[in-house]
This record gives structure tokens, sequence and C-alpha cells, in this order.
């Protein structure tokens, strides 16, 4: 099968990665296949012909001409308590692909067998999380927001132990890179300034073109501290895109460590991710978030302090003079704080059919916040409710009964109303683009990877994933999906997929 795969990173050197091949398994078996993300990396075949050699390749069983598989090398923050090495222990990188627009992809295997990095674990994937990202990530790429992408999961007719024995899949995952924040922490923590000045300027090259390096630079991986200013900049900038949009569909991470933090600004690790359904700022389903750390509402602190940590890394690069460096990098950690705040409101304010953001807008996006929060109002029907009954007819009707309404929800109505009025349309299709139908929520998810795993019948897995690839459209079973869990997932947890 042609795949013209390179090894950008593996060329990096040694103390950036261990080769490592993935371990084989007994009867792979392709189960789902992205096929629109194949085309986009010039993956050709046919699905009936090409099946069995598919889950070869997806499986690790057989590698792809000129691949040479690593382990990447990590540190990383977990739950605020640093891990000096963690690295891919159960995963492997099997190069980098150029899509259709010459942009480099990493074509990565997830469960494909133990490395160097596996600690005490076995290497392996359990078939429902592998299920779990496929979904998770392709609603997210529907919804709009950065993401790392499936490209397939294959079955490997083998067990999985956990607390008991489970299928066992590997998953590929493709990604601008895997390049994360604990990436660099790997390199600081030993003070390997070196290897952080060559990984810095591989992901200027490979993430952010547009940053003019010198000849010298070039040359000799010998970045000035204008480079580096601005590759943290342009790092700043991809998060607070992610974490918006994060926020605006009702994202909940659940494990943000620094390791699973990527400088592309896609979203990283499927495992104990869930949706919120009724809104609360405090919302958390992740079992191992037991302080609450990485709750909806953390959510912008939290990528804060991962950028102050990968700031700590960076400052070698910029000044030996750890003041002078500090005051060229702490401006910008301020600055990334005020666009988060700024853009959330601006995003809010769209939802709310706001084009054109202002100050006293904030007051009303709170007020309706703090309504949602104390009544229980589901986060994503209560804005599609709004744009589905928004029109001049209804504008014209609360406005001119404002003198006598005294209901709170009703005078927040007419506040909003009087917001939107000059331009009712305008504000209806802002809306309906800000606002999907449906998303992936919790007990539906729960319920397709249920069904799946105990009948090995994807057909409704594969009606699922029909209507989460268009959330902005209502198609014929959007309906089947957008209801909210009668028990307000009340006790639901998520759980690591290791």
């Amino acid at each position: 099968m042609p795949l013209n795969i390179v090894n950008s990173y593996l060329e990096l050197g040694a103390a950036f990665s261990q080769t490592s091949l993935p371990s084989p398994v007994v009867a792979p078996e392709l189960l789902l296949w992205n096929k629109p993300l194949a085309h986009s990396l010039g993956i050709d075949f046919s699905v009936n012909k090409d099946s069995d050699l598919l889950a070869q390749y997806f499986s690790g069983n057989r590698l792809f001409e000129k691949s040479q598989p690593i382990a990447q090398a990590y540190s990383g923050h977990q739950f605020g308590h640093f891990n000096p090495q963690l690295g891919d222990g159960r995963a492997h990188l099997l190069g980098d692909v150029k899509d259709e627009n010459g942009q480099s992809f990493d074509i990565q295997l997830k469960g494909s067998g133990t490395s160097h990095f596996s600690r005490s674990g076995d290497g392996r994937c359990a078939l429902g999380p592998a299920l779990r990202e496929f979904i998770m990530s392709e609603a997210m790429f529907a919804l709009g927001v950065p993401t790392t992408r499936c490209l397939s999961v294959v079955a490997t007719g083998q067990a999985v132990y956990r607390e008991r024995a489970l299928p066992g899949a590997v998953v590929t995952r493709v990604a601008a890179s895997h390049i994360r924040v604990g990436t660099f922490q790997f390199f600081a923590a030993r003070r390997d300034i070196d290897s952080l000045q060559k990984l810095t300027r591989y992901s200027i090259k490979r993430h952010f073109p547009e940053i003019t390096l010198t000849s010298a630079a070039l040359e000799s991986d010998k970045l000035t501290a204008d480079n580096v200013v601005d590759f943290f900049q342009a790092v700043l900038n991809k998060q607070v895109k992610l974490i918006v949009s994060w926020l605006r569909v009702g994202f909940i991470h659940g494990v943000m460590n620094t390791d699973n933090t990527a400088i592309s600004g896609e979203t990283i690790d499927y495992g104990p991710c869930a949706m919120m359904n009724h809104y609360h700022s405090d919302t958390v389903f992740s079992s191992i978030d037991r302080n609450a750390r990485y709750a909806f509402g953390n959510q912008s602190s939290i990528m804060q302090w991962n950028m102050a940590r990968l700031a700590d890394c960076l400052l070698p690069l910029v000044d030996e003079d750890e003041d002078i460096a500090l005051a060229k990098i702490e401006p910008l950690l301020r600055q990334f704080a005020n666009d988060l705040q700024y853009y959330y409101y601006a995003m809010m304010a769209n939802k709310l059919g706001i084009d054109e953001f202002s100050e006293g807008d904030v007051e009303l996006v709170n007020e309706l916040l703090k309504f949602m929060q104390d009544k229980k109002m589901d986060y994503t029907q209560t804005f599609v409710t709004l744009a589905s009954n928004l029109s001049q007819s209804n504008v014209d009707e609360v406005l001119g009964n404002a003198k006598n309404i005294t209901d709170e929800w009703q005078q927040w109505l007419t506040r909003w109303y009087s917001r939107i009025a000059t331009d009712v349309s305008g504000a209806k299709a802002l809306m309906e683009k800000s606002n999907p139908l449906v998303i992936p929520r919790n007990h539906h998810v729960e319920a397709i990877l249920a069904s799946t795993q105990a009948t090995g019948d994807l057909t409704a897995l594969h009606e699922f994933l029909t209507v989460l690839q268009q959330p902005y459209q209502d198609v014929d079973n959007t309906y089947l999906y957008q209801d909210a869990p009668r028990d307000g997932d009340v006790g639901y947890n998520t759980f690591c997929g290791t």
C-alpha cells in the first residue's frame, strides 16, 4: 500500500525518542475507517478489497515502506505534580505524511504494545476507549473544534485485562504533531538547552512557518530571542482558539495535564472527556479528577497555568539572564489571560446572535449563565431554543409587553431582544452557526459503546456518527440524539483509557 511517509521527528536524534516496533496482534480486523481523512492523506484503497491489508497495517502487524516507528519522550505535570519521564507507553509514531494541502500530519498507532516508556503497563488499549476516541474526535472536528482525528480502529482479536477481560483494539491517531508542553519539559528538566533549541526550531518550521528564522538558526538550531518569543506567542494564540471552542460546545477535557497539551492547539487524549448537559461551571465527570482541578469553568485558568510551564522551559532560550527573559515573556502571559476572557465573551455574544461584542454584553452573558446554573437549564438546548424562537414577531411581542414584565427570565429576554432588534435575521443566522443542534451526549455515547461491544454490530455507531458529523443541520435522525439525560448525568464518571 503506497504511503509517502517520512520520519522527521526521528531525525531530531536519540534524545527525543526511542525506536520501538509495534507488538503483533493475533487476528486484526478493521472495524472503523475514516474515508474522508484517508483521502485527504493520499491513502487510496477499496474497503472491500483492501480491508484485510488495512487491518494488518493499522494494527502494527505490517509496516509501511520507509516507516521507522518510535515512541516519543516527554514529561508532564499530572494534576499539578511533575513527572520527569512519561513518554509513549502504548503508542508508536509511524512517521508523518503530507495531506493534499502540503501540511504534515503524524500517523500514530495507539494501543500497539509496549515501549521503553511503558513502565508497568501492557501497552494495549481496550475496544471501548478506541471507539470512544473515534466518536468524540470526529464529533469535535464536525463541531469546528481543533482536534486530533482517528483514521481507523482495528480489533486485535485478543483480550486486554483491566478490572476484567475486555476486547482489545488499536486506534490510529492523526495529529498535526504530538509535540506537547511536556515535550519541552522533558528537556528543560534535564537542562538540555541544545535539545530545547532543536525542538523549538523544529516546532517553528512544522507549525509556524510564518516565523522568520535567521540563516544562522536554519543552519545551527541557534534561535534568536525574538524567534522564541514569537513562537511562544503563536502557541498562546492556538490555545485561545482551542479553549474558546471547548467552552462554546460544552466540552470538558477531564485531564488537562501538560503532557496532554499540544502546542499545535489540538484537542488530544479523549479518555476522561465528557460533554456538559445542564449548565454549571463546576461540572466535572473525570473519575481521576477528585479535586475538580479540570472542571468546565477551570479550563481557561488551567491553560494559563500550562502555558506558564511552557514559558518556564523557554526562558533559557530567550536570555541567559532570567530577569531579562521574564521581562519579555510575562507580558505575553498577561495578555493571554486577557485574550482568553475577551474571546470567551465575544464567543458567548455570538451564541446570543451578537456580532459586534461590547462591554455591556458581559453582564448580559453572565446573567444568562447564572440563571441557567440556578435553574439547571441544558447548555445546548437553551441556545437552540432561543435561536429557533427568534423572529421579528417574537421580538416585537416581548418588547411591546415590556412594561408588564416582572419575571426574571422575561426581563432578561427583553434586554436581549433589545440588543439584537436592529438585525433579527442576522442574529438568527449567527446563532445557528454558533450553536450546534446536537452534541455527543454522554448517555448516548455510553449506550452506543455498550451495544457495540456487546453485539459487535456497528450499525448504531454509524448512524450516530452520521448525525454527529452534521451537528448544525437538522437531518433525519438528529432528534434521536438531542435529548438530555433523564438523570442529569448524576453519578456519571469517565475513565482514563489506559
